[in-house]
């Protein structure tokens, strides 16, 4: 039987592409994968038919990415895209852990949790600041208390989802040396080989877009879940 399949979840812009790609170096099947894009220089590693599924079942819920429906919908073709997609990448990865990687799951989770059964995760996190600073630089138009908002929004979910049933967590803001050890970590945990190797490990300091936090307070509540993930990753 094929393993659980491994979600690797996340804000946008909040390290999910590396994790993804650290992962992948070290075993994880994600089968046919973006490798360079204009604002990842390794690739987003994510598969255009899941980010496609994805975005029509928000659609279909009178939201997007950016705009997180209060209720999800889906009819059974977009259940069946789901399932042929999975049966796909299980098949594909020839016993292999697989998985997928796609920031918009954290919206559209029990639409995939319906056709997969067990299921194993992984999530990465960030500085609301620097979250913003990337988005806003992608997407000038995207006003900072928006994007700043939205980061709010996935990780509530993210975090609502480790209390119920807790799994790693990975912030992307550590050290190069804390990251490494960490992806280290949790690649064990999952089954897949060890260390990417330090000639060719798949993170690098450059993929970090956005910059440093500056000295303007928080908003409390974005505060506060960002103290709450550093300490869920067992950081604070």
């Amino acid at each position: 039987m094929p393993s659980p399949p491994i979600l690797i979840l996340g804000m946008h812009r909040s390290g999910t592409s590396c994790l993804a790609g650290s992962l992948q170096q070290r075993g994880l099947f994600l089968g046919e994968v973006y490798e360079s894009r204009p604002y990842n220089r390794k690739g987003n590693r994510e598969n255009q038919q899941v980010m496609d599924l994805n975005d029509a079942v928000l659609a279909a819920s009178g939201g997007a990415w950016d705009r997180p429906p209060r209720q999800l919908r889906w009819d059974a073709a977009a259940a069946a895209r789901r399932d042929a997609i999975v049966a796909s990448l299980a098949g594909g990865s020839d016993g292999a852990p697989w998985g997928f990687k796609d920031p918009r799951t954290l919206l559209t989770l029990p639409f995939w949790r319906e056709g997969l059964g067990a299921v194993r995760f992984v999530g990465t996190f960030r500085h609301p600041a620097r979250v913003v600073a990337s988005l806003t630089a992608r997407d000038p138009s995207m006003p900072a208390r928006a994007a700043l908002d939205l980061w709010l929004a996935y990780n509530e979910r993210l975090l609502a989802l480790h209390a119920l049933a807790p799994f790693p967590l990975v912030d992307f803001d550590t050290t190069p040396m804390a990251y490494v050890a960490a992806v280290d970590a949790l690649s064990g945990a999952l089954g897949l080989r060890g260390s990417g190797g330090a000639t060719d490990e798949f993170f690098e300091e450059e993929l970090r877009s956005g910059t440093a936090p500056g000295d303007a307070p928080l908003p409390d509540a974005h505060a506060a879940m960002h103290t709450a993930l550093l300490e869920a990753a067992g950081r604070a």
